[in-house]
C-alpha cells in the first residue's frame, strides 16, 4: 500500500488540535501530525471521554487537509460505535484526508487510556472492528490500539497485538505500558509496525524517542504536548492582561505578526487578490 505514513522509517509525531498548530509542525519539519482525541476534545472545551460525534471529528480533519498536504494520523476513539459504525467511521474519515485511522478496544464511552477504570471489549469483537475497518479503506492505514495492559495485564495485551496484526492491522499501538522494561518486551514479542505514546502526566514514564527506536518501535506520538504548553502560555498572558493591563512584558514570548503571515500563507493570499483584480490566470505563486 503506497501510504507515506508506512513507508517512512521513524517518525515523531506531534499531536495537534487544529489546522494552525498542523502547519506549525509541518513548518518545524515534522512529517506527520496526530489528531489527538485528547487534545481536540480539551480544545472544544470537552472531556475526552468519547462524546464528540463522527461528523465533528470528520470537520477538523477536513479542515487540517484543506491547508497542508502532511499525513494525518486520526484518533477515532473506539470507532463511534460497533463494526458497522468502524466501516462508516473509516469511510468518512478518509474522505475527509486522514491517512491513518486508530481504532481502540476499549467499551464504550471510552476512557482517557491513561486513566483508571477502563474496560475492554472481547477480542473477537476488537477483530470484527478491524475488519471493518480494513474493508471499508483504501488506502489509509488501520492502528490497533489495545487498552488490555491495564484492565487485563501485560501477557493479554502482547496476545491482543497479535491477534489485531494477525486480523490485518497494520500498525500496532500498545496504550499505558509502564516501563521501558515492558515497551522492550512487547516489541520483541509483536514483530509489526509499532506505535508508542509519549503522553505526559500518565503511566508511562518519560521514555526519549532515540530510545524507542532502538527498541524497534516505528512511531512515536505526543498527543497533547501542544495544547498542554500553549494553555501554560496562554494562562500566563491572561494573567499578565489581568494583574498589569499591558503585554509589555510578554512581547518576547509571542510569534511576531510577520512569522503570523507566514504560517497562514497570507502574502499568498494577497497576491493571489492582486493577480485577479489584474485578470491574471495565473496562480499566484
Amino acid at each position: 500500500m503506497d501510504n507515506p505514513i508506512l513507508l517512512e522509517e521513524f517518525m515523531i509525531i506531534p499531536g495537534v488540535f487544529d489546522p494552525f498548530t498542523a502547519l506549525l509542525a509541518k513548518r518545524e519539519g515534522f512529517k506527520a501530525v496526530y489528531l489527538s482525541g485528547a487534545a481536540l476534545t480539551s480544545s472544544l472545551g470537552l472531556p475526552d471521554l468519547g462524546v464528540i460525534s463522527l461528523y465533528e471529528l470528520a470537520d477538523v480533519v477536513r479542515k487540517i487537509r484543506e491547508v497542508t498536504d502532511i499525513p494525518i494520523i486520526v484518533d477515532a476513539d473506539t470507532g463511534f460505535g460497533e463494526a458497522l459504525n468502524v466501516y462508516r467511521t473509516v469511510r468518512v474519515l478518509e474522505a475527509a484526508g486522514a491517512s491513518a485511522i486508530q481504532i481502540e478496544d476499549q467499551v464504550n464511552p471510552k476512557r482517557c487510556g491513561h486513566l483508571d477504570g477502563k474496560e475492554v471489549i472481547i477480542k473477537d469483537h476488537m477483530r470484527e472492528k478491524i475488519r471493518a475497518a480494513l474493508m471499508a479503506r483504501k488506502n489509509c492505514a488501520i492502528i490497533a490500539r489495545t487498552d488490555s495492559r491495564a484492565v487485563e495485564g501485560f501477557e493479554a495485551a502482547i496476545e491482543r497485538a497479535k491477534n489485531y496484526l494477525e486480523e490485518g492491522a497494520d500498525i500496532i499501538f500498545p496504550e499505558a505500558l509502564t516501563s521501558e522494561e515492558e515497551f522492550r518486551s512487547f516489541a520483541q514479542e509483536v514483530k509489526a509496525p509499532l506505535l508508542a505514546n509519549m503522553t505526559e502526566f500518565g503511566k508511562t514514564p518519560l521514555i526519549p524517542a532515540s530510545k524507542f527506536r532502538e527498541m524497534g518501535y516505528k512511531y512515536v506520538i505526543f498527543p497533547v504536548t501542544l495544547l498542554r504548553v500553549a494553555a501554560k502560555a496562554m494562562i500566563k498572558a491572561l494573567r499578565t492582561l489581568r494583574d498589569y493591563g499591558t503585554q509589555e512584558s510578554i512581547m518576547s514570548d509571542m510569534i511576531t505578526r510577520n512569522e503570523q503571515y507566514d504560517i497562514i500563507g497570507y502574502h499568498f493570499y494577497e497576491k493571489l487578490d492582486k493577480d485577479l483584480s489584474k485578470g491574471d490566470r495565473r496562480l499566484a505563486r
